[in-house]
C-alpha cells in the first residue's frame, strides 16, 4: 500500500485586482493586499486601524484593495452600508465613506447611514433613491461570488500577492507577511 504526502493548497485570489477595484497606494507597488471585508464585522473594524498603520508604514510598497464580504446573518446592515460606499464611490468619495463607516460602525443602521453621507456633503436624496433601488447591490454581490470562490469563509480575510494569508493579521504579522512578500517579489539577491 503506497500512502500520499499530505499536501498544504493555498487558497488564492480567483479574482484579480481590477481597474472596478476600490485600491490606494501605488499601482506599481510590489505588495498587493486585498482585504474581503465586512463594515458590521468588529473583526474588520480593528483590522481598520492596524490596515492605516500599515498603509503608512508601508506607503511605497503596498496597494491595497477593499471588496465587499458582507455576513448580512449576522451583521443586518451590512449589505446596505456596502451599497452606501458604493453609492459614495461613484461620486469619487469610496475611502472617505469606507473610513466613515468603520469609524461609527456600532451605530451603523439605515438612520446613521444617511448621517454619514451628509457629514460628507453628498446628495443624500440621490443615495437613498440608488440604494433604495439596489443599484449597486450587483457590485456588492460580485465581491462577495468572488470572495466565495476564492476560499473566503469569514471576515476580515486578507490576500497577499494573490495568496490567502492565513496567519493573524496584526500590526506585526501583516508587517512581516508584507516585507516577505516585497522581497520575495524582488526576485532572488544578486550573489
Amino acid at each position: 500500500m503506497t500512502t500520499t504526502p499530505f499536501q498544504v493548497t493555498l487558497a488564492r485570489l480567483v479574482v484579480p485586482v481590477g481597474p472596478e477595484d476600490h485600491a490606494i497606494g501605488p499601482e506599481t507597488a510590489p505588495v498587493s493586499l486585498v482585504e474581503y471585508g465586512d463594515f458590521q464585522c468588529p473583526y474588520c473594524g480593528m483590522a481598520h486601524s492596524i490596515l492605516q498603520d500599515l498603509l503608512r508604514l508601508r506607503q511605497d510598497t503596498v496597494r491595497f484593495t477593499f471588496r465587499h464580504f458582507p455576513l448580512t446573518n449576522v451583521h443586518p446592515y451590512a449589505e446596505l452600508a456596502a451599497e452606501v460606499s458604493e453609492a459614495a464611490g461613484a461620486r469619487g468619495k469610496f475611502w472617505p465613506m469606507y473610513d466613515w463607516l468603520f469609524e461609527h460602525q456600532r451605530a451603523i443602521n439605515p438612520r446613521q447611514l444617511m448621517v454619514g453621507v451628509e457629514q460628507l456633503d453628498l446628495p443624500s436624496d440621490e443615495i437613498a433613491d440608488e440604494v433604495g433601488a439596489h443599484l449597486h447591490l450587483d457590485r456588492v454581490r460580485r465581491d462577495f461570488v468572488g470572495g466565495v470562490r476564492s476560499g473566503v469563509n469569514g471576515t476580515p480575510t486578507f490576500y497577499i500577492n494573490g495568496v490567502r494569508h492565513d496567519g493573524g493579521y496584526s500590526l506585526e504579522e501583516l508587517l512581516e507577511a508584507v516585507d516577505e512578500a516585497a522581497e520575495a517579489a524582488s526576485g532572488p539577491p544578486v550573489v
